[in-house]
């Protein structure tokens, strides 16, 4: 029987296998209990072009008042902080790679935010 983590990794794949077939950068995002993560990953997947997380000095500067990493609050600032690395780097176009976790919450806040700051899928 396979564990919560494990599902969640089965889910997954054949979401990575689609993306990397479409030949675009990869938007994935990683979520714990107290954080929230997003990379954008070139789309031979060999290399990290901007990276974005609630574990940074700054975005925990900026949640000082707001409690933790872990709310649709702080997922929403990284979409936006994520959006902004990335069109830095060139990279307008993306596929977002959920990476299993449901698209609720801060999942889907950390997507629209990257959306309304211009980063396009």
């Amino acid at each position: 029987m396979l564990n919560k983590k494990d599902q969640r990794i089965r889910r997954s794949r054949q979401t990575r296998v689609r993306i990397a077939l479409q030949r675009v950068a990869r938007l994935t995002v990683f979520r714990s209990n107290l954080h929230i993560y997003a990379s954008v990953i070139s789309d031979d997947g060999t290399k990290v072009l901007a990276t974005a997380s609630t574990a940074e000095k700054e975005v925990r500067d900026a949640l000082a008042g707001h409690g933790k990493g872990g709310n649709v609050a702080a997922a929403a600032i990284i979409g936006k902080r994520i959006a902004e690395k990335a069109k830095a780097a060139g990279v307008e176009k993306v596929a977002f790679d959920r990476a299993g976790f449901a698209y609720h919450g801060r999942v889907k806040a950390l997507a629209e935010a990257a959306r309304e700051a211009g980063l396009q899928f």
